[in-house]
């Protein structure tokens, strides 16, 4: 059934609903921001055409306030509501009770979100769909359960233990040893309570050297699924993405038939929408596992973006109207090599949070340089937030040029002062040979924690001499101070 958006509520903040603004922009759809009161001057809240206050700075009080958050689209004269990612993102109830409220729901249905968002059923829908699945046990409450896994099943260690219902890293626990399980079944359940109101876990044998590779899915409510093809996300700090890039360096029969796997699967469960895949690859063996669907715009779908010259968020816009997709399967002919790197403020040595002003910002520019910016200077960085105010892309013919692109982009004139960035720290993963030569794994940064913080450029004397001299000029600029 066709319908027609004629404004768009944003629930979400900083990099999420400043992407989402962009392609409402292009597509002349004005758009409504929400925002607590330590955001009442952020970015999102000044490209919006409305905005509308909706609570305190706990995000229960406001951005995961589903009710508020209704109230002001219908306030606002929205008829639809883009989640971006994070927050209620992939919240079942939340998509349901837009769509009571008679609102337009982006992304896909409110059922199968909540399919997909239960690890257990979405691995055993997987299974039917003749995916392969990591060994693993459902439903564990005790140690006694898993041990009798591993022996009957003749797993080893290491081992993993994460939540059902989990996302983002949270309740996910690695465990090497016998003696380290009951401590970590405990912490995994309590952390799946905490983030996500379920201490449902499961048990997974944990795939030493894995890469993470996930598909790119856009499907429409015609039974049109296709796929963008594949990002490389195996670059993670805490079980969480830090540099992501697109294609992968997977051969090319590999490649189409991972895809081709993620897009039954997506077509078997009557996904709508745009929606990632998410698979773990073993380059011992050269096989590949389900892990889950993320079911929302993913971070990194930028890349994907860059590389086959789609807007997946108007993509979105398209499906939520009733639209047919736009492209066919033929049509995605991926011609270029894109990375993202995530600007988060933390400590890069100790990935500790860093709070306060930031007191200068200047992204970087030129050619093939995409930057999301979730922030201005002169904005408070909270703690009740996630830490991520930029999206840093580059793209290029093939990888190396990629990362040449990538390297001026960090080292030319992105300058971010006031907080810690984890800058130093992505430049020294992207010069780092074996990153260059594609041989990491997910245990990457864990493994060369040490060596890449020993690669930070410090300060230097010419450094210093570039400080004398902007101050120099500024001074030669406003002419003599009363103070000097």
């Amino acid at each position: 059934m066709q319908r027609t958006i004629r404004k768009v509520l944003v629930a979400n903040r900083g990099v999420p609903a400043v992407r989402i603004m962009h392609t409402c922009r292009d597509r002349k759809i004005p758009t409504t921001a929400v925002y607590s009161t330590p955001d009442r001057l952020a970015y999102h809240v000044f490209m919006a055409d409305t905005a509308i206050h909706i609570g305190e700075a706990p995000p229960v009080e406001s951005y995961l306030n589903a009710g508020r958050i209704i109230d002001a689209a219908l306030c606002s004269g929205a008829n639809a509501i883009h989640p971006g990612w994070g927050f209620l993102a992939e919240n079942a109830d939340f998509a349901q009770q837009v769509n009571d409220a008679g609102l337009i729901w982006i992304g896909p249905s409110p059922e199968v979100i909540r399919l997909m968002g239960d690890k257990i059923r979405a691995k055993e829908l997987a299974k039917r769909s003749n995916v392969p699945t990591i060994p693993g046990i459902d439903n564990v409450t005790s140690v006694e359960q898993i041990s009798d896994w591993m022996r009957d099943d003749d797993v080893t260690f290491p081992i993993m233990i994460k939540a059902a219902a989990g996302g983002g890293g949270k309740g996910m626990l690695k465990v090497d040893r016998p003696e380290q399980i009951a401590q970590a079944l405990a912490q995994a359940r309590s952390e799946a309570k905490k983030f996500f109101g379920n201490d449902i876990v499961l048990a997974e044998k944990y795939i030493e050297q894995g890469r993470h590779i996930e598909v790119q899915i856009v499907a429409d409510e015609h039974q049109h699924v296709v796929h963008l093809f594949e990002r490389e996300c195996t670059l993670q700090r805490r079980n969480q993405k830090i540099i992501e890039e697109a294609p992968s360096t997977l051969e090319n029969d590999l490649r189409q038939e991972i895809c081709v796997t993620a897009a039954r699967l997506m077509r078997r469960i009557g996904y709508t929408s745009a929606g990632t895949v998410e698979f773990i690859f073993d380059p011992a063996t050269q096989s590949f596992y389900f892990l889950e669907v993320n079911t929302r715009l993913q971070v990194e779908h930028g890349i994907t973006e860059l590389i086959t010259g789609l807007d997946i968020v108007s993509i979105m816009l398209d499906v939520a109207e009733g639209k047919p997709l736009p492209i066919k399967q033929l049509n995605v002919v991926p011609n270029r090599w894109a990375i993202e790197v995530r600007l988060n403020t933390e400590d890069p040595k100790s990935f500790g949070p860093s709070f306060g002003t930031i007191t200068r910002l200047r992204a970087p520019m030129g050619p093939n340089v995409r930057v999301l910016l979730g922030t201005t200077e002169g904005e408070d960085v909270s703690p009740y937030y996630d830490s991520l105010f930029m999206l840093l892309m580059a793209s290029g013919a093939d990888r190396p040029d990629a990362l040449r692109v990538m390297d001026r982009a960090l080292t030319g004139d992105l300058r971010v002062e006031g907080v810690k960035t984890l800058a130093p720290l992505l430049l020294s993963i992207i010069r780092h040979p074996q990153f260059i030569s594609g041989d990491f794994s997910t245990n990457f940064i864990e493994q060369h924690l040490p060596e890449l913080v020993s690669g930070f450029r410090e300060s230097t004397s010419e450094d210093e001499m570039l400080r004398v001299a902007q101050y120099v000029a500024e001074i030669s600029a406003l002419g003599p101070q009363s103070w000097m």
